[in-house]
């Protein structure tokens, strides 16, 4: 396969950098509101309730003080999407319009280009083949049973729906001619080696085939359906280093928008269920791939809507895939709704007897959490006396984990007048029920504690940062070779080298780091601006070069203990730690005399 390229000069990175708006891609993913210079909204990178993420649209980076996750706009795709540098400055290109130079690839460029963009190359190539056989002779039987199912061409046009022929190697064989490796479209999904024997075998044979995209509109992976009653009935991509069922969601690439616009995402289980949904005008629909809502796919949709609704089957299956996501809803401490469908139906089947407004109708009566569980208690052990003492006993739990004592007062009300039992009572086994750690119940996440470093170090380094105009004094008295913190000093380093001295030169250092924890440190120090002059940055500097001095006595202090004691490994490695702060410069004795 000839493969091309983007080489991306770091005129090139820089352009990007200086272009892009932080708060216009931030915004993509999280609802963020404007307090005072900067921005704040839930973080994307773990649960919480209150806003602590912040973006600096002047510095052009973000800091969660929640989790302690700090970065760029380059940093914060890379997080958000899984993406490598490179593709995030791809990304990022392409958005603002800024054209990166193509040209053909060196031996030595091939063997190091992206496995991921290769891996997005076989997806396109296979999502061809399966779209043009659909609409060929062959998959006539396939077109007819999506127009069965209730699909116009619209949809099958939208959702790009494909289909996979019966035979062992179809694709396989395509991929051959095509000179595709076998191991990357093995390492793609789309082919299986053969156990035990030479050769390889289409994954998905005799299929309808649903193209699975990131939220970035990246095709990742594929769903695919038997036409008849055979198992399994349903095939998804497995685990490869594109798709992961965990943070992948069918439809969110199409749906990101009506659920901005709308505050409100339903979720649903199947393919067919979200095909149907949106048809009738319900766009802002995603749907699980094959496992539960995980706390992933829950901060994903924090980031699109406030409300998020499950729309399940009415059977026993459906129902149990709700009470496995109540857990992470509460976790995540998002507002949940559930809609209960009547007996026999599901998302599809409903819409497409009853059409939109009965939909809408029956959306409006969605119920909240507990309320949900107190009707799945009851339809579970009904309202005889030993019935309403397991509902009692099965709800106390969920219902001491709420935190708002209002909200818990109406729940215990809702329950007692439901089962028929003295309010009393039930509030009293609810408060005798032990509260589990907050990190099993609510989604409270400890902030991220880096470690221990010098705090004089950390204010240098702090006004390096925002205080460029201290630079040449900071080279001139060599204050980073005294620093005892080697990431600090690193930080220190970049600071020095980094000639853009406009606002969003912090942002460009942090481009420069690779170290997640370095890039963490510089967005929590430089988020909050502080009011810096020559004349307090002089002062710091003078504290740190006297402190050093008495750091120098101490370990001389220390080096005599550990000589009286005949310790001489801890000798010598005190020795060399004072080699450190032995000689000041005479522009830092100068600055002491001052």
């Amino acid at each position: 396969m000839e493969v091309l390229t983007i080489y991306i000069p770091e005129d090139k990175i820089s352009e990007i950098k200086n272009t892009a708006d932080i708060v216009d891609i931030v915004s993509e993913s999280v609802i963020l509101k404007k307090t005072g210079k900067n921005y704040i909204g839930l973080c994307p990178f773990h649960a919480e309730k209150t806003p602590s993420f912040t973006v600096s649209p002047d510095k052009q980076i973000f800091h969660c003080f929640g989790c302690g996750t700090g970065g760029n706009a380059f940093s914060f795709l890379m997080q958000q999407e899984g993406l490598s540098f490179p593709e995030a400055v791809r990304v990022l290109a392409r958005r603002y319009g800024i054209e990166i130079p193509v040209q053909n690839m060196s031996p030595e460029q091939k063997r190091r280009i992206s496995e991921k963009e290769s891996l997005l190359a076989v997806n396109q190539m296979a999502m061809d083949y399966y779209q043009t056989l659909l609409r060929s002779t062959a998959g006539k039987t396939a077109m007819q049973y999506l127009k069965e199912r209730g699909m116009s061409k619209e949809s099958v046009d939208d959702f790009k729906l494909g289909y996979a022929p019966g035979g062992w190697d179809n694709l396989t064989n395509i991929f051959l001619k095509k000179k595709i490796a076998p191991a990357l479209a093995e390492k793609a999904g789309l082919i299986v080696s053969r156990k035990g024997k030479d050769g390889f075998y289409d994954r998905f044979r005799n299929r309808i085939i649903f193209p699975i995209y990131s939220v970035n509109t990246q095709l990742v992976g594929f769903g695919g359906r038997v036409l008849d009653d055979a198992l399994p009935k349903y095939l998804n991509s497995p685990e490869t280093p594109l798709y992961n069922k965990s943070r992948s969601l069918y439809g969110i690439h199409r749906a990101k928008q009506p659920c901005r616009q709308r505050d409100t995402v339903y979720i649903v289980e199947g393919y067919f269920d979200l095909l149907a949904l949106h048809r009738y005008g319900i766009e802002n629909t995603v749907a699980t791939l094959g496992t539960s809502l995980t706390p992933e796919h829950v901060r994903l949709l924090k980031g699109y809507a406030a409300r998020m609704v499950m729309v399940y089957d009415s059977d026993e299956a459906g129902i149990k895939a709700v009470l496995r996501s109540i857990g992470t809803f509460k976790r995540e401490e998002v507002d949940a709704r559930i809609i209960v469908l009547p007996k026999g139906y599901d998302p599809d089947s409903f819409i497409m007897k009853f059409g939109h407004e009965s939909f809408m109708k029956i959306a409006s009566k969605s119920q909240g959490i507990m309320s949900f569980l107190i009707d799945s208690a009851v339809n579970k052990h009904g309202l005889s006396n030993e019935g309403k003492i397991r509902i009692v006993q099965e709800l106390k739990e969920p219902l001491s984990t709420v935190s708002d004592k209002v909200a818990r007062s109406l729940y215990v009300k809702e329950l007692a007048e439901r089962v028929g039992v003295d309010e009393a009572a039930v509030q009293a086994e609810v408060r005798a029920t032990p509260v589990g750690k907050k990190d099993d119940l609510g989604g409270f996440h400890k902030q991220t504690e880096f470690k221990k470093r010098d705090r004089l170090e950390q204010q240098i380094i702090k006004m390096m940062l925002q205080y460029p105009q201290i630079l040449p004094e900071i080279s001139k008295q060599n204050i980073l070779d005294l620093f005892s913190d080697a990431g600090l000093r690193s930080i220190g380093k970049m600071a020095l080298a980094y000639k853009d001295d406009s606002q969003s030169r912090i942002s460009g250092i942090m481009s420069a780091i690779d170290d997640d924890e370095q890039r963490n440190l510089i967005s929590q120090i430089s988020i909050v601006e502080d009011s810096w002059d020559q004349k307090n940055c002089h002062s710091i500097l003078t504290q740190f070069i006297l402190s050093r001095r008495r750091n120098e006595k101490t370990l001389l202090d220390q080096i005599k203990a550990a000589d009286k004691a005949n310790d001489v490994e801890l000798v010598q490695k005190l020795l060399e730690e004072k080699q450190k702060w032995a000689v000041l410069s005479d522009q830092q004795k100068m600055a002491l005399q001052k």
